[in-house]
């Protein structure tokens, strides 16, 4: 039989770091199994992505033009990690839709064999039916997650109770209607996709889930992660997203003179902005508990042009100078896998985005949870009450998106309690951070040649030869059939074409409405 030759894939990335890096690392090993692979994106996000992911020969870039001055954004802005006011904000979104005609002229002038695209960009599927290749879909959450969304009935209640699951769950917050609306729009498009592929390794979703997953949807799914793990540079770790505000020997010097899991690391992401009252309430939490920490802030707290008065909003006075020896605070980004990979890390205070939370456990750290929006009180109860690797901190508050003003504090008291539950030893702590360490094996086991992601990769790529030597096969031995079933998937097209429009519309509505809700917090975050 004759050698098949390597697969052509397309993957199209949506434009922010949580969705673009993830997704990216997947591309690099499709690379390094010996298949052509393109990241199509625009200018400035191909220079993160180069710095972000490990250099390969197989790995190629196609840049489609931003469309800035069309939009009116300054050049460079082409992410919403980057964006830093509720305008701009609409405008990469804007911005993001006018891609679509650009990248389905260049997937139509050279086809590939297959379509990887994140799942904010439902257009594809229509693109990929046309070609007749087949389209995987990339969300950036955990399986358990996804099994969550789809099963969960918000009601008029405080808190939302899912019992149809394996592990039954209650969470004491419920989400917000625009969220749900949205994520059941995405999910439902998704489900018309060949399969899903996930950023996490199918033992810490667990078969239970997988299988509820395969029962109740019908549809594949392939666990290929944690992303994180594939070789790469200590540089490319500490520019993982963006550049770091800290030198990375400054951060690892530090980190080197502390103990083993003596350490506190505190980030919530780069789309979680807290308003100064609960920033103060960490501050008070944190130093209250008598732990070293690392705390990453806004980075506009604490520059030049900031007043003494307007630092004493979030941080008690005199707070630096108390813990100049305990605590190290860095204001924007700061080098993540880096710092939860260091020996001396101990607990991590996090918002469970998932990139977060599968590094996090990939390293082998447990973790305080403090969900904020999105997806994020799924996440939370995947770690605390499903495989016990966490601690909750008792957030109530579910959001569609990370800022504005907050009703519901999370206490200094709260956050101590936390902190202490994790930090001070007993046989609870001892418990959960046994369990922490046996998944980090685990994940860095499910990469290797042998483990989990390693073989379902190997799985998927065979799927996919398959699927495009017998469509070649096809082309070569029944082209009058061939043509025959392009014309009625034509007429096909054309009939659905009305009911795409609906669609389109429908998502098109809903990021209006996550728009609104943008810029009404962001107006109660600034006076805030």
């Amino acid at each position: 039989m004759e050698e098949r030759g390597p697969l052509k894939l397309y993957f199209i990335h949506f434009l922010a770091a949580g969705h673009m890096i993830p997704l990216c690392d997947i591309a690099t090993m499709f690379a390094s199994r010996g298949h052509n692979v393109t990241i199509i994106t625009t200018p400035s996000n191909a220079q993160n992505i180069r710095k972000s992911i490990p250099y390969h020969p197989l790995l190629f870039f196609h840049t489609i033009q931003f469309p800035s001055q069309e939009v009116g954004l300054p050049d460079g802005i082409e992410n919403i990690s980057f964006v830093t006011n509720q305008d701009d904000l609409a405008k990469v979104v804007d911005a993001t839709t006018k891609l679509q005609s650009p990248i389905e002229h260049l997937v139509e002038q050279h086809p590939p064999d297959c379509i990887v695209a994140d799942f904010l960009f439902p257009w594809v599927d229509g693109l990929a039916n046309k070609l007749r290749i087949p389209r995987l879909v990339f969300n950036g959450f955990s399986l358990f997650t996804i099994c969550a969304i789809q099963s969960a009935t918000p009601d008029s209640s405080a808190s939302l109770f899912i019992p149809t699951l394996p592990h039954p769950i209650t969470i004491n917050a419920t989400p917000p209607k625009e969220l749900t609306q949205f994520l059941e729009t995405m999910i439902e498009t998704e489900l018309k996709s060949y399969g899903l592929i996930v950023n996490n390794f199918a033992e810490l979703d667990g078969e239970e889930y997988i299988q509820y997953y395969e029962k109740t949807t019908g549809h594949k799914v392939w666990h290929l992660g944690p992303a994180s793990l594939i070789s790469r540079t200590a540089q490319e770790k500490s520019e993982r997203g963006q550049k770091s505000v800290v030198r990375m020997q400054e951060c690892l010097s530090w980190l080197d003179s502390k103990r083993g899991n003596s350490v506190v690391y505190i980030c919530f992401g780069s789309l979680c902005l807290f308003p100064d009252k609960q920033l103060y309430e960490i501050a008070c939490g944190i130093e209250a508990s008598g732990h070293e920490f690392i705390w990453v802030v806004p980075e506009k707290k604490g520059k030049e042009h900031e007043s003494e008065v307007e630092k004493e909003k979030w941080l008690p006075k005199g707070f630096e100078e108390r813990n100049a020896d305990k605590g190290m605070i860095i204001r924007g980004w700061a080098p993540q896998l880096l710092i939860l990979n260091h020996r001396a890390l101990g607990a991590f205070i996090t918002h469970c985005g998932w990139n977060s939370t599968v590094e996090a456990v990939s390293a082998g750290v447990p973790m305080v949870t403090w969900p904020v929006h999105g997806e994020q009180f799924y996440n939370e109860k995947l770690i605390t009450q499903v495989r016990g690797i966490g601690v909750e901190v008792g957030a109530e508050e579910w959001t569609a998106i990370g800022i504005g003003e907050r009703h519901k504090l999370v206490t200094g008291d709260s956050i101590q309690n936390a902190v202490r539950r994790l930090m001070d030893g007993g046989d609870e702590a001892l418990e959960i951070r046994r369990r922490a360490k046996e998944f980090g094996k685990k994940a860095s086991q499910a990469v290797r040649e042998g483990g989990s992601s390693h073989n379902n990769l190997s799985a998927l790529i065979d799927d996919l030869m398959r699927l495009r030597d017998a469509k070649h096969l096809q082309a070569q031995m029944r082209p009058k059939q061939k043509s025959r079933s392009i014309s009625l998937l034509n007429v096909q097209k054309k009939r659905l074409d009305p009911l795409l429009c609906i669609q389109r519309r429908r998502l098109v509505s809903l990021w209006v409405s996550i728009l609104h809700y943008t810029f009404k917090a962001k107006a109660q975050f600034s006076n805030a």
